[in-house]
């Protein structure tokens, strides 16, 4: 067995438990963006997958209080109980996730959009287009209603497809930008009103959408984000607020309990996180790939540079930058635990099939952890790397095992037929029947020696010795001049005989090491692809669910819209369907990939199975 399981390995990837909220990204008075570099740090630390939940609205809008609420906190993110913003740039929260285990929810407060402290709107538009690169869900949080005002306040959205670009070479698609983008939930806050339409009992949802509807002869800034929102973010979701508290109580919400906040607050707060944790998915980025904690934020900091220098942050490209690096991370984490797997290997191995079994064990071990964490090795450059360097790891590991089993044996070996050297030194066996002598001890420390031998040389080290003894086995023969001359040709007859039979164990140990070597590569080559094969389908099965699960939020809203919205959404889910036949036809050429692997493989077995086995000489077996 391996010593580092894959459970050993899973077991140390704990979410991160921040006490407090730190500032992941500055917003200096200029309207410039900088990676707050102890906050990075702490993010490239998360080893789990994350939920990440961004809030963007107007200034003193109470967003942060939602986000502490989320946290299960009164107190994080500042609130304040003036009339100046308390938040610039972009906050971030990190703490274990109330329903994933094994994830980690990240919140993001975000500095207050409409600060009439700030001199243009550009920093707004960057605050909102990282928010929305950065989320898994985007809640946008007003006062009052869903009405004109609000809708005139959301135009950053209509500036989206200008401040991000989905392809590095093509223009973004409208239609399938919904893909890339974060789930959407309105919160307004001190809603006051009923929530009926057309005298008719209505849900928050429906409130949303129909707020969202375009106003006929409506003035573009009116109709644009409506327009954008019901094209850009599905599923669409909205929580209505009544007022938390008295006007006083509301100064100190940083120390109020629920208790002392209104039932009817309490409860819809209750409703909002609920949802959010349970209905918040894994934060995902390009067609499919679930993000940790040290990929966001690599994304976030790619997406700051590139704002930086003046570009449009192009979530392609930093898709292609941080495959890179993660693969190449994998790769190495991989191998450091192959190693640690192979710690538990006691050289020499008593058996080359022991040695196999470790290795098998922990190639398991490491293939999962790079599988779990690489992606868009569509040319399998890194699997292919890593297959070279656990082989270069075991050819290492079985020249020890080779080093260490012929130095057991050699010591051995001089131990056992000390006394035969000591005799032949005395001159013990150049006396009248001194070769019968001879033969009788080299076959008692020959019967000696393999009984005590370790590891798989012994028949090697064997034949080596006694090949340098052959010139002594020769000079005592002929020095016995008891012998007769036919006795003498017998009893070399018998010493060639003797010799073929060493021989013959000695190459069937070297055949039987091939056939273990030749196994192992078999079994490698095979766990490899099976392996591949497993990550191709789960990713394709990811991939469809999300696809699926977009298709039926925009078939429930086909299926209430009329008019021109029908046939807008009849057009998206057409394009969409379009951009998940392209995404089949990579996932196809991925799988071609896997064949070119397989053929790679296959022609290294071809090699393995082209190297001359030595065969059995049938010789009768006179050595005890």
């Amino acid at each position: 067995m391996a010593a580092c399981s894959m459970e050993d390995v899973f077991s140390i990837m704990a979410a991160c438990s921040m006490e407090k909220p730190v500032c992941l990204i500055e917003s200096d008075s200029e309207g410039s963006l900088r990676m707050v570099s102890d906050a990075l740090e702490m993010l490239l630390q998360i080893e789990q997958k994350v939920v990440v939940v961004s809030v963007v609205g107007m200034y003193r809008t109470g967003k942060s209080y939602l986000m502490n609420r989320l946290a299960g906190a009164n107190k994080g993110f500042p609130l304040g109980s003036t009339v100046q913003s308390k938040t610039k740039g972009i906050w971030m929260w990190c703490v274990p996730h109330p329903r994933k285990t094994d994830h980690t929810l990240v919140l993001l407060d975000t500095e207050g959009l409409g600060d009439v402290e700030k001199g243009d709107t550009k920093n707004d538009n960057w605050i909102f287009a990282m928010a929305v690169l950065l989320s898994s869900t985007l809640v946008y949080n007003t006062m009052g209603t869903i009405d004109n005002k609000s809708m005139e306040n959301l135009h950053y959205v209509t500036e989206l497809t200008k401040n991000i670009k989905i392809k590095s070479k093509e223009k973004n698609d409208d239609r399938t930008i919904v893909r890339y983008l974060p789930s959407f939930v309105w919160a307004v806050r001190d809603f006051a009103l009923d929530l009926v339409i057309d005298e008719k009992p209505c849900t928050a949802d429906e409130y949303l959408e129909h707020g969202l509807k375009e106003i006929e002869g409506g003035k573009p800034q009116y109709n644009e984000p409506r327009a954008c929102l019901r094209t850009f973010f599905s599923p669409r979701h909205c929580f209505v607020f009544e007022s938390p508290a008295r006007a006083k109580t509301m100064k100190k919400m940083e120390e109020v309990t629920d208790a002392e906040l209104y039932p009817e607050f309490v409860e819809q707060a209750n409703m909002f996180t609920e949802h959010i944790y349970t209905k918040s998915d894994t934060k995902f980025v390009g067609d499919g790939i679930k993000v940790t904690g040290r990929m966001l934020g690599q994304l976030a900091e790619t997406y700051v540079k590139a704002i930086q220098s003046g570009k449009v942050p192009c979530l392609e490209n930093a898709v292609v930058a941080l495959a890179e690096v993660e693969n190449a991370k994998a790769v190495e984490q991989a191998r450091v635990l192959y190693k640690k797997g192979m710690e538990s290997v006691r050289f020499p191995t008593n058996t080359l099939e022991e040695l196999s079994a470790i290795h098998a064990s922990s190639e398991i071990d490491a293939l999962a952890l790079f599988m779990e964490r690489s992606f868009r090795d569509d040319n399998l450059e890194y699997q292919k790397k890593l297959s070279i360097l656990l082989q270069g790891e075991y050819d290492q590991i079985s020249e020890k095992n080779i080093s260490e089993s012929k130095t057991a044996c050699e010591q051995i070996i001089q131990r056992v037929f000390k006394s035969l050297e000591n005799n032949v030194g005395a001159g013990l066996y150049t006396v009248p029947g001194g070769y019968e002598k001879f033969s009788q001890d080299l076959q008692e420390m020959i019967g000696t020696y393999r009984r005590e031998g370790k590891g798989f040389m012994v028949e090697d080290v064997l034949k080596t010795y006694l090949d340098e003894k052959a010139n002594l086995v020769t000079s005592i023969l002929e020095a016995d001049k008891s012998l007769s001359k036919a006795q003498r040709k017998a009893e070399e007859e018998k010493a060639k005989s003797e010799k073929a039979e060493i021989d013959r164990l000695a190459a069937e140990e070297k055949r039987k090491a091939l056939e273990v070597e030749m196994a192992q590569q078999r079994k490698t080559q095979e766990e490899h692809i099976k392996q591949l094969n497993e990550k191709v389908d789960k990713d394709k099965k990811d991939a469809d669910d999300r696809h699926d699960k977009m298709m039926a939020a925009l078939a429930e809203q086909t299926a209430k819209a009329s008019g021109a919205e029908a046939h807008r959404l009849a057009d998206q889910v057409a394009a969409l369907e379009r951009q998940q036949q392209q995404d089949v036809a990579r996932q196809i050429a991925a799988e071609r990939s896997n064949d070119q692997m397989m053929m790679i493989l296959m022609e290294m077995q071809k090699k393995l199975d082209n190297v001359p086995v030595p065969q059995p000489v049938p010789v009768p077996c006179t050595i005890s």
